[in-house]
C-alpha cells in the first residue's frame, strides 16, 4: 500500500518543518520509518531548504471582502396574472399552427397545380439528363 508511505512519510516531514521552525524537540509519537527512512531524509533536507524561505517571508491577511448583495426578488404573480399569460401565450401558439397549415397548404396546392399541367403540356416538363 503506497499511500501508507505517502501518508508516514508526509507526517514525518511535517514534524521535521515543526521541529526545525520552533527550534526544539517534540516528544510526539513518531510513524514507523524504519521502511521509509531514506525517503523521510531525502524529504527533509528538500523541507529545510523550503523553511528558510518560508521564515524569511510573513505575509499580511488577506483584505476581507465584504459579502455580495443578494438580488432583489420579483414581486409573486397573482391568479389572474398567470391566467391572461397562459391565454396569451395559448392564443399566439394557435395563431402559429395556424399559419404553418395555411402555407402547408398553399405549398401542395401549388406543387399539384404544376404537376398537372406538366401532365398536360409536354414542354413544360424538364430536360431529363441522358
Amino acid at each position: 500500500m503506497k499511500w501508507i508511505r505517502e501518508r508516514d512519510a508526509l507526517i514525518a516531514q511535517t514534524l521535521a518543518f515543526v521541529q526545525s521552525v520552533s527550534g526544539k524537540k517534540d516528544d510526539v509519537r513518531q510513524p514507523d520509518t524504519a521502511r521509509t527512512a531514506p525517503v523521510v531524509a531525502a524529504e527533509i533536507v528538500s523541507v529545510q531548504t523550503v523553511t528558510v524561505a518560508f521564515e524569511a517571508r510573513q505575509a499580511d491577511p488577506p483584505p476581507v471582502a465584504p459579502p455580495p448583495q443578494p438580488l432583489p426578488v420579483p414581486p409573486p404573480r397573482t391568479g389572474s396574472d398567470v391566467r391572461s399569460e397562459m391565454q396569451a401565450r395559448i392564443a399566439n401558439f394557435r395563431k402559429h399552427q395556424e399559419r404553418f397549415e395555411r402555407e402547408r397548404e398553399e405549398y401542395c396546392a401549388a406543387t399539384l397545380t404544376k404537376l398537372r399541367a406538366a401532365i398536360r403540356d409536354p414542354s413544360l416538363r424538364p430536360e431529363a439528363d441522358k
